[in-house]
């Protein structure tokens, strides 16, 4: 029962991080119509980023996270101005195509910076296990899900509560009605780059104490990352967070079971599944209007 438990722990830590990067996946596609997939290669650069200031400045992990969320921000930023408005009236595969380009710059600069060797960021909670009983609870792990709890209802919040959600919801569904109504759209949408880079380098930053980083660590993020979007529905921006959710205790729990090889079969084939039975996920519309 102990060990279930903590398994269950760490799964939900995992799950959460990777609630992150669906999240920004999420808002990205509902913003542009495409696929980003850079962002796993986001998540990457955010570790890398992590390592890197922890090596120069003398900060605990906690301390060093708004640093990396913020030029993570700009770097999306970055990414908005390069990989989408150049292409913007292009077809939405020009995009897809783009943000494999980005990615790949993005792991070959983390190759010539950094090297092939896996790095690691320090813990956002260094501390003892805290213990409960016979139960041993894991302070990274707490941190980081409270850490991604924060961050996902702040999203939450910004969307459903303040004008400039608003603004990014109406953008996100109905770019041509949102223009006439005044929204700046080329605005709301470097914005939900920002947005979704932030996200993505708050779980580099997170999952590279346990997980390390390497330059081609992004592409496997994102394949987590977009089948969390799968099981969740497409375009949901809550159906993406439950769905990174039993990602990662899938990941753990299953794998703790059987075998890592073995729950990566049994999750493809759940995809598979909810495909053929569901293929709007638990949370999307049948009539495969975005969220």
């Amino acid at each position: 029962m102990v060990t279930i438990l903590q398994l269950a722990l760490n799964g939900l830590a995992l799950g959460a991080a990777y609630a992150l990067v669906a999240l920004g996946f999420v808002l990205v596609l509902n913003a542009t119509g495409a696929v980003n997939f850079a962002q796993g290669d986001l998540v990457m650069a955010g570790g890398y980023a992590a390592a890197a200031l922890a090596a120069a400045l003398p900060l605990p992990g906690l301390a060093l996270l708004p640093i990396v969320i913020g030029t993570m921000a700009l770097l999306g930023l970055a990414v908005s101005a390069l990989a989408y408005f150049p292409l913007m009236r292009r077809p939405a595969t020009a995009v897809f195509v783009s943000t494999i380009a980005i990615g790949l710059v993005l792991q070959n600069a983390a190759l010539g910076l950094f090297g092939p060797e896996p790095r690691t960021a320090p813990p956002v909670w260094d501390s003892e296990p805290l213990r409960w009983g016979a139960l041993a609870l894991s302070p990274q792990a707490l941190a980081v899900i409270a850490i991604a709890t924060v961050l996902v209802l702040g999203q939450a919040w910004l969307l459903a509560r303040t004008r400039l959600g608003r603004n990014l919801r109406a953008t996100a569904q109905d770019r041509e009605m949102a223009a006439a109504l005044g929204i700046p759209v080329n605005a709301m949408i470097a914005l939900s780059f920002a947005l979704a880079a932030a996200l993505a380098g708050a779980a580099g930053a997170l999952l590279a104490n346990q997980f390390f980083v390497t330059p081609t660590a992004g592409g496997a993020l994102i394949l987590k990352a977009y089948i969390a979007v799968v099981i969740g529905g497409w375009g949901s921006l809550a159906g993406a967070a439950v769905g990174a959710l039993l990602v990662g205790l899938f990941e753990t729990v299953v794998a703790a079971a059987v075998s890592y090889t073995a729950a990566s079969a049994l999750l493809y084939a759940a995809l598979l599944l909810i495909l053929l039975l569901r293929p709007q996920g638990l949370f999307g519309e049948a009539a495969g209007r975005r969220a």
